[in-house]
């Protein structure tokens, strides 16, 4: 078996797990009933991810304190708020994944402190150890007192000992990690106290100490407690954090304390340390983006491992199973453990035990269906799996007749409708007027950084072939082939196209599409009109590749217009845009471009920026035409992707699996 040793059993205390993958905590919001149980989308997401394969399966973040930060419900599961019914909802969560030969982890929080996310904070004043500023809000916190300390702390005890007996194997402590309350007391630029609690870093560590020590003496020393663990924090000062390579002063945990820490930890009792870092100073260290490199953790990781006796959990981008294996092999870490790949595909343990790889559906770290709509929804989605923490509720329809289905264009929103089409018994056939799949995805997967843009191109390729779905490339469709043709329904997913508009000379006036798929030179010097998503990740990667890049947006800040965009995204990308030298120049109006120059006006005054050429990116508009010719003309028609309206890749696979699952 190719990566065998992805599959051999490994120990966390006394239990032991069947092979190496752990499932990585991810918000479980969407997950909970108005009593802090589980509800019945929690119980069919985690198992699903339990019959897909995973090892461990490690809830998202759950609450015990119900006090000293209250949780609006539902929001999260809590522990200790209705015993009886988060004991109920739980067993019946945990007999289904231990079906499976896995093993649960409840993931239990002291809480957020500065780190609230400002919807669930309310009128509730934030807390911290000390009177320090909240990460979002032009806030002071208020130090907790003693007596809330040793509150919370039981309430860990009371917690463990619920998830105990709802059947888990384990709890995992969220954190001294991510900058949240644990870690703040952990770092003494949060942690100001001149109490037990304060000043030595085996005082900042106490709160941590007292949290294991109540839940073994609670639940037995053999009931395993993991913790969630940044060796260092890359905070450069308040709410400023530090990017992949950038020289700068740990201002927060930095190496050499974090390994004293992990060391400490351990002795207190901890059974495995899952290990990352990163605060939400820096929040694109925990929340990788795709401009984040695969596997960032694992120098970190492998030296925790080479500090303590304890098994090592890494994650951070950690989907590639030659990257994973080599992992394991060098000693880097004890389990892989995988978030955002298990949404995209809950089958991914199984599907690389197999020697299924190209089956896996690739997790493009876009962050829409998950940080993003937890940020905007108080949901946990995927956006490339539409079926993601909504199992239930989008099960495949079962087909009464088949159709014969014409499915016009082979970007996302075509591939998707075709392929739900054909697993669910419909006879699609897909026609792509390009001579490839993908749409958007090849141009936009153009940057190293969106490698795995390619990889979704790829993925739907295989499941054409995989579902025999006839793909006719190189055939642009007409009305007449349509009506020709004896189908039982229509898809039009005809995309859109760049919006273009004359500049005087423009000769050397190119796409974004057209640069990044190499059918047009920019040259040495170039100027991207247009700052959102496109025009920025364009700039970044020509940046990156030695260009000399300027940005005019006529708005009048970047990535003003694009959304929903998650946030550690669209931080990580405007701090990146002038990192790698890049030129902005907002709220600026373009007049012209001749003999190698490019004429603006900022504010009242003309601005002449001499450039190889021009790069548009200024949005893309519908191309509907087919569709207004058919709508009459087909009973059965659907439009689908941005040909019905330019958006992003999430809703055009949404919409399009709703569609084709109710044909």
């Amino acid at each position: 078996m190719r990566y065998k040793n992805l599959f051999t059993p490994v120990k966390i205390g006394s239990l032991i797990i069947k092979n190496r993958f752990a499932m990585a905590p991810m918000g479980p919001l969407g997950l909970s009933d108005s009593q802090g149980g589980f509800n019945q989308r929690g119980i069919d997401y985690y198992t699903e991810r339990a019959k897909g394969g995973t090892g461990l399966i490690i809830t998202g973040v759950t609450f015990s304190d119900g006090k000293v930060e209250p949780q609006s419900m539902p929001n999260c599961p809590n522990s200790t708020f209705n015993p009886v019914h988060f004991i109920r909802t739980s067993k019946e969560m945990t007999e289904r994944v231990h079906a499976y030969g896995s093993k649960m982890f409840l993931m239990m929080s002291a809480g957020f402190g500065r780190v609230t996310i400002p919807t669930n904070l309310g009128e509730f004043p934030p807390v911290a150890p000390s009177a320090i500023p909240h990460r979002w809000l032009d806030k002071t916190c208020r130090p907790l007192t003693k007596e809330e300390i040793k509150s919370i702390v039981k309430s860990f005890g009371d917690g463990a000992y619920n998830a105990k007996r709802g059947g888990f194997d384990g709890v995992a402590i969220h954190a001294v990690h991510e900058g949240y309350l644990l870690d703040q007391f952990a770092i003494s630029m949060f942690n100001q106290r001149d109490d037990e609690y304060g000043g030595s870093l085996e005082n900042r560590l106490r709160f941590a100490r007292e949290v294991v020590e109540e839940i073994k003496a609670r639940c037995g020393q053999d009931f395993p407690v993991i913790l969630r663990f940044s060796v260092k924090s890359m905070i450069k000062d308040w709410r400023e954090g530090a990017l992949p390579g950038e020289g700068f002063e740990e201002k927060g945990r930095d190496v050499e304390e974090g390994l004293e820490a992990a060391k400490l930890l351990v002795q207190y009792g901890y059974d495995a340390l899952d290990t990352d870092v990163g605060t939400y100073d820096a929040w694109w260290w925990n929340h990788p983006p795709m401009y984040q490199e695969k596997g960032l953790y694992r120098p970190y990781c492998k030296m925790v491992k080479e500090a303590v006796d304890v098994p090592v959990l890494c994650a951070g981008r950690m989907d590639d199973p030659e990257m994973a294996s080599a992992s394991i092999e060098n000693g880097d870490c004890d389990m892989i453990s995988l978030g955002r790949p298990l949404l995209a595909d809950p089958d991914y343990v199984n599907k690389l035990r197999a020697g299924r790889v190209c089956e896996i559906r690739p997790c493009i770290s876009c962050q829409e269906g998950c940080m993003g709509r937890i940020q905007e929804y108080s949901m946990i989605n995927c956006a490339v799996n539409p079926q993601a923490a909504r199992e239930r509720v989008t099960a495949y329809e079962p087909v009464v007749r088949a159709k014969k289905v014409m499915v016009i264009g082979g970007g996302v929103a075509g591939c998707e409708a075709a392929r739900v089409l054909a697993v669910r018994g419909h006879r699609p056939e897909l026609f792509e007027k390009a001579g490839h799949l993908g749409g958007n995805l090849i141009p936009g997967g153009a940057p190293e950084f969106k490698e795995d843009d390619l990889a979704l191109a790829k993925w739907y390729e295989r499941q054409m072939e995989l579902l025999n779905v006839p793909v006719r490339l190189n055939t642009e469709v007409t009305k007449e082939d349509v009506l020709a043709g004896g189908y039982d329904a229509v898809v039009v997913a005809t995309g859109s196209v760049p919006k273009v508009f004359s500049l005087g000379d423009d000769g050397k006036v190119y796409t974004a599409a057209q640069v990044l798929t190499g059918e047009k030179d920019c040259g040495d010097e170039t100027v991207v009109i247009g700052g959102g998503l496109v025009g920025c990740e364009t700039a970044l990667w020509l940046a990156q590749h030695g260009k000399k890049v300027t940005i005019v947006e006529a708005l009048d800040k970047l990535l003003a217009v694009n959304g929903p965009l998650c946030h550690a995204n669209k931080e990580m990308l405007e701090r990146l845009v002038p990192y790698h030298g890049v030129e902005t120049v907002t709220s600026a109006r373009v007049t012209g471009y001749a003999e190698g120059v490019l004429t603006a006006v900022c504010g009242g005054k003309e601005r002449q920026i001499p450039c190889d050429s021009v790069i548009l990116a200024v949005g893309y508009r519908e191309e509907d035409t087919l569709y207004r010719e058919l709508e009459f003309e087909v009973p059965e028609i659907y439009l689908l992707g941005d040909a019905k309206k330019v958006s992003n890749i999430m809703y055009a696979i949404w919409d399009a699996f709703e569609v084709a699952n109710h044909i």
